[in-house]
């Protein structure tokens, strides 16, 4: 049995992999409106659950919850498809990790890293995949589109550069603004830019379409 999604090239994947997308965005959000509210409530959600006190302040009962929240919709991703989404689970491995160093040692630089080190982990295997000629990016967009080879080598290399962008931009506000800033920047600030990246690059997908080619060739018949 596959742990793991399948490729998105196997036909098997949309028969037993699918899942509402409506779900899937509430998944993969979750866990940042749970940190978000943790982080701005923080004192409020002591005084209801005191046992959230011993993780210390606003930011590492937010990073706790973080945590709890991933696993949640991880879990939630399994009992739905019997696979785990690649993506969702490398960045919560990151999460765990870096979550865990930073209630350990009561030190928010780490879960203020993890942005970075899983933007840096992706755009590094796009832009690598494309350096041994092959286009990952089918498991960012579940086969949302069907591209020619050159489309998706474009908008994988396209997608590779974005991630590192997100990475350095993460260093920028978490290294120069105050937490409670770079906590609404990675809710509400990383989402529109990445929609308005997404939909820049629909005149490529459009071009590169072998659907919209496919129609072109039978309004030519």
């Amino acid at each position: 049995m596959n742990i793991l999604e399948r490729d998105p090239s196997d036909p098997q994947k949309q028969k037993k992999e699918g899942v509402n997308p409506a779900l899937k965005l509430l998944l993969e959000l979750g866990p940042l409106l749970v940190f978000f509210f943790a982080n701005a409530r923080g004192e409020w959600l002591v005084q209801k659950f005191p046992a959230l006190g011993e993780l210390g302040g606003p930011i590492f009962v937010a990073t706790g919850l973080f945590m709890g929240a991933t696993a949640i919709a991880l879990m939630a991703s399994w009992l739905l498809t019997r696979t785990l989404p690649i993506m969702p689970l490398v960045s919560g491995v990151v999460v765990f990790v870096f979550g865990a160093l930073t209630l350990y040692l009561q030190d928010d630089i780490f879960i203020k890293m993890k942005p970075t080190i899983v933007n840096t982990l992706f755009g590094g295997v796009l832009l690598g995949g494309l350096f041994f000629g092959k286009s990952l990016l089918g498991y960012v967009f579940d086969s949302a589109f069907s591209l020619n080879t050159e489309g998706w080598r474009k908008l994988t290399f396209r997608w590779g550069l974005f991630f590192l962008f997100l990475a350095i931009v993460n260093e920028v506000v978490w290294r120069n603004f105050s937490t409670d800033a770079w906590v609404t920047f990675k809710v509400w600030g990383i989402m529109p830019i990445t929609l308005l990246f997404t939909f820049s690059q629909m005149p490529l997908i459009m071009r590169h379409s072998l659907e919209e080619k496919a129609k072109e060739e039978n309004a030519g018949k």
